[in-house]
């Protein structure tokens, strides 16, 4: 695993262990030699995560549409910016360039991201391991969702076996480096009921 997706808020929420956390994991990364590619904005839980990254000689590259934020919130010491026109563009980069995602607590576009690429895993687009950063239990309700998806019958639980969950930096990445891509049932539930 050579670079990995990090998905995080462009906001740093209200509790200290989220900016720990996302720093904790941006050294774990250098550590395991790891690139990191993100949103390339200096602020927020993507701003803790890069300038950590930065500061212990690790990798970085942001992916950025041009106009979203303001020239102060880009990072402008990445190892690499790439300008793009549109999310859509941003979205495809930030995912073939990496081999694996990790979403550290975040707001809509956190989860935007994290359901487009368990999406694209779910109908076989990739088999890249996905994480979450559990931090406080923030992935709990998301979790208790999906579960409540499969009870419903929206979606097979062999679905939920695409994510990587911890709340433990380091135990999620050794997880995300020892992921097999599960065998998937069809995501068609009237299909597997036959």
């Amino acid at each position: 695993m050579k670079a990995i997706c990090v998905y995080s808020g462009s906001n740093s929420g209200l509790h200290p262990e989220y900016q720990r956390n996302a720093r904790l994991l941006g050294k774990i990364l250098v550590e395991n030699k790891i690139e990191l590619i993100y949103g390339g904005s200096k602020v927020g839980l993507m701003g803790e995560i890069s300038k950590e990254v930065l500061k212990n000689n690790g990798k970085v590259t942001g992916v950025i549409p041009k106009g979203l934020f303001s020239g102060e919130s880009v990072h402008e010491n990445l190892t690499k910016l790439i300008e793009v026109k549109d999310m859509h563009e941003r979205k495809k980069i930030m995912a073939d360039l990496s081999d694996g995602f990790i979403a550290l607590p975040g707001g809509l576009g956190t989860y935007e991201e994290l359901f487009e690429v368990l999406s694209w895993a779910q109908l076989g687009i990739h088999k890249k391991p996905i994480g979450l950063l559990n931090v406080l239990n923030y992935y709990n309700p998301l979790m208790d969702m999906l579960n409540a998806t499969c009870t419903e019958g929206f979606m097979d639980k062999s679905s939920l076996k695409i994510i990587s969950i911890s709340d433990n930096p380091l135990l999620l990445v050794e997880k995300m480096k020892n992921y097999t891509p599960p065998i998937m049932k069809t995501k068609w539930y009237e299909f597997s009921q036959n």
